[in-house]
């Protein structure tokens, strides 16, 4: 689709930015069949024709995206320079998705419906007037009812000093071993017996089979280290488990932003942020996947329900809840004590129900069980926390 720089197409909905959030979103809609009747570009500089992340969650029932899962694991690990504990994981399974395999599975839904359209393009301008909402990209100009914006703008959360933020920042190696050395039905979660430099830091293993494993180290910090810091650390560990001959068939690496900075404030009438630009990413685990997952149903059941009777307003929308407090409160606690976050983690999963953890991490436990998992953890960094962010 190319247009002359004096025409301006106009659209019912826009989504800039093709990521999770809006791929999810879209997708459901078509699931729906109540949006046939409204037109749908997507805009992204990125064509999304390459395996540029790797998406984890866990789930007790197959869900509508069983198909693209690549592999399932029943019992996972945690450990720290102490202890090592073995997790049987049922009811719930962890599920791995690639990248590329969910971009092609969407896409190729996406394709089949006439009125949804995607442009390969830059989005560098967004401007809501009265009416509508206009997009300027590099080569088009374009108009829409309502715009759904999923491009991060960092400066928002970092510019500003009432919300703490730190980034899930990683690197991880995709290894094919020599030996069988890996166990493909249990995922190591964190293991914290890594040098933790004053910084919260831990070992991600996916095990794919005997041979092929995903190896993360990953931090919850501040700032970013040196990419060679990152590779040396999973050397190391590579190197503590006995292993010595394998190949890295690929790599990967990235920076997730934990906040509790509140990004729906800049949602207006006609725009609505998702995706990690409209806090959808759970703040206080970098997880992804399962809450863009929950909103994007959401979202598509409140269009539905605005599209209906013609009161669309998008502020309306974001809801928050008292996990955003829980989760701000332990940002607080890692972004001024970094270094605790070791014993945090691990006075949940030491004796906690890996069942009722899962369930409290998806928002999902009641104010009862709630308690059951916050006070398991240190509770001198809570208090104090508590009393910080009551009187901030």
């Amino acid at each position: 689709m190319r247009m002359n720089s004096s025409q301006i197409k106009h659209f019912d909905y826009i989504f800039t930015g093709t990521g999770l959030s809006s791929l999810m979103t879209v997708y459901k809609m078509i699931l729906s069949g109540k949006f046939s009747d409204m037109s749908v570009l997507l805009i992204d500089q990125d064509s999304k024709k390459t395996n540029d992340r790797t998406w984890c969650f866990w789930e007790k029932e197959e869900s509508i995206w069983n198909s693209v899962i690549s592999k399932k694991w029943d019992f996972a690990s945690f450990s720290n320079e102490n202890f090592k504990r073995h997790l049987a994981l049922k009811p719930y399974q962890y599920n791995k998705i690639n990248g590329i395999d969910f971009y092609n599975f969407v896409f190729a839904t996406l394709s089949k419906h006439s009125n949804i359209t995607f442009l390969n393009e830059k989005v560098t301008d967004i401007n809501e007037l009265e009416t509508h909402v206009f997009v300027g990209t590099e080569e088009n100009r374009y108009t829409c009812n309502y715009l759904f914006n999923s491009i991060y703008t960092k400066a928002f959360a970092e510019s500003q000093t009432k919300y703490p933020i730190l980034q899930q920042h990683f690197v991880g190696w995709f290894l094919k071993t020599e030996k069988e050395v890996f166990n493909p039905d249990q995922v190591t979660f964190m293991d914290f017996s890594v040098k933790q430099k004053g910084n919260t830091r831990f070992m991600y293993v996916l095990p794919i089979s005997k041979t092929e494993a995903l190896v993360e180290y990953t931090l919850f910090s501040e700032k970013l280290l040196p990419k060679e810091e990152y590779e040396n650390e999973i050397g190391n560990y590579l190197e503590k488990l006995g292993i010595s001959q394998f190949q890295i068939i690929d790599k990967e690496h990235g920076s997730i932003p934990m906040t509790c900075y509140p990004f729906w404030e800049k949602n207006t009438k006609r725009v609505l942020n998702i995706g990690t630009a409209g806090g959808w990413t759970k703040a206080s685990t970098g997880y992804t996947f399962k809450n863009s997952d929950k909103k994007s149903a959401e979202l598509v059941e409140f269009l539905q329900k605005k599209k209906n009777n013609n009161s669309l307003n998008m502020k309306e929308f974001h809801k928050k809840s008292r996990f955003w407090f829980y989760d701000l409160l332990l940002l607080d606690i890692l972004y001024r004590h970094n270094e605790i976050g070791s014993s945090v983690f691990s006075s949940l999963f030491k004796k906690g129900n890996p069942q009722l953890i899962f369930r409290f991490l998806d928002e999902e436990t009641n104010i009862t069980e709630d308690l059951q998992v916050i006070l398991k953890c240190p509770k001198v960094p809570f208090i104090k926390a508590l009393f910080r962010v009551i009187f901030k």
